[in-house]
């Protein structure tokens, strides 16, 4: 079938997109899904940084490829060995499938998977094959969804079904942005109610985590950003204190506040500084999880008498060590329930064509969780 997609042909075009242009809206070629690979009608797709990340070059990938993978849509068509969907579900996308059988996924820790990062690395679907083509030309698959699409053809591994009651455009962003900021709070640090938490890096995922840290019932949540207005919206989202990341005395007034530092730092930023400040900020004892992604060459210094003598804690948290299956449907449930306001994350709403726009709103950090609505009304 033809669909309508964003390609990005190239990495590391400059900024402003809206001017670079790295992704062209074209016209692909869609092959129908093939055994354990579903049809889905993309409805609604978020704009994350792990997708910018692949259009600056941080985090290379083989070209040409179909971004976009936090997303949600109606399964249209299934193919062969998937008792599972039906035409007509509602699911949300998930950008690491699982096999579900070698080690990481025989441990619960489906997010490990290593089967699905490798699929995801090539560019390919967890089947290793690749569905997106044009005359002679095969293109590659974002982290298995390519959502930014009329149509993406996934592996069944990358789907959760949902309620169809819960609106798209909010749905997409339990894929992704609720998914690892929520599950960094609740599944890796596995935060207790009345500790202190400090999240840095106010983005989509980040304040999905003040999020899951209220819903936690966290005592005191501080909040770091550079952007005024994030700090503003963290505040109304429940965050108790916040602080500029400008601010060169960040590290030591969290310790003063705190009485003598955090229970749990989160790095939702994914920058070496970032991290840095949600180490030096946490309590003897207490716990670092860096969540946001990095570029493959950054580094973060950590002194080893510290790490020993003060017996703290670092951890890496990808997709907020999560189970989908689980997770999603739980997640969806506290949103349903208004203990995860998700909704006022989304911070705009556009069409496929203003994509490149879109990016550098993410890209300058004026926009937190911008959402393509792929079928207009």
């Amino acid at each position: 079938m033809k669909i309508k997609a964003a390609v990005l042909q190239q990495m590391g075009l400059p900024a402003p997109y809206a001017i670079s242009r790295p992704l062209a809206i074209r016209e692909l070629d869609l092959a129908p899904p093939g055994p354990g690979e579903v049809l889905v009608r993309i409805e609604a797709a978020g704009l994350c940084h792990s997708d910018l990340s692949v259009i600056n070059g941080n985090r290379p990938r083989p070209m040409p490829m179909v971004l976009g993978h936090e997303a949600a849509g109606v399964v249209e068509e299934t193919g062969a060995d998937v008792p599972d969907f039906a035409p007509g579900d509602h699911v949300v996308m998930v950008f690491m499938p699982n096999c579900g059988h070698c080690m990481p996924c025989a441990e619960g820790r489906p997010a490990l998977c290593i089967p699905g990062a490798a699929a995801n690395g090539a560019g390919t679907l967890l089947s290793g094959a690749r569905r997106l083509s044009c005359e002679d030309a095969t293109f590659n698959h974002h982290l298995g969804c390519s959502a930014f699409a009329t149509h993406a053809v996934v592996s069944r591994a990358s789907l959760v079904r949902i309620d169809p009651a819960l609106p798209m455009d909010i749905a997409a962003l339990f894929g992704c942005a609720v998914l690892t900021g929520v599950g960094a709070v609740v599944n890796t640090a596995r935060l207790q109610p009345g500790q202190s938490a400090l999240i840095v890096g106010l983005g989509g995922v980040g304040l999905a985590a003040v999020l899951g840290a209220v819903a936690a019932g966290a005592g005191r949540i501080f909040a770091v950003d550079l952007n005024e207005e994030k700090l503003a919206l963290a505040k109304s989202l429940g965050a108790t204190d916040t602080l500029n990341a400008a601010d060169p005395r960040a590290a030591e007034i969290i310790r003063e506040e705190s009485g003598g530092g955090v229970d749990v730092g989160f790095d939702m930023a994914g920058a070496p500084r970032a991290a840095a400040l949600a180490y030096q900020a946490v309590r003897r004892g207490g716990t670092t999880v860096v969540a946001g992604l990095s570029p493959p060459d950054a580094t973060l210094a950590v002194p080893l008498v510290g790490l020993v003598a003060d017996e703290r804690t670092l951890k890496g948290s990808y997709i907020g060590t999560c189970v989908p299956l689980r997770d999603v449907p739980r997640y969806i449930a506290m949103y349903q329930r208004g203990i995860l306001p998700v909704d006022r994350l989304v911070s705009g709403r556009l069409a496929l064509e203003d994509i490149n726009e879109g990016f550098d709103k993410l890209h300058d950090g004026t926009a937190v969780r911008q959402v393509v609505i792929m079928h207009a009304s």
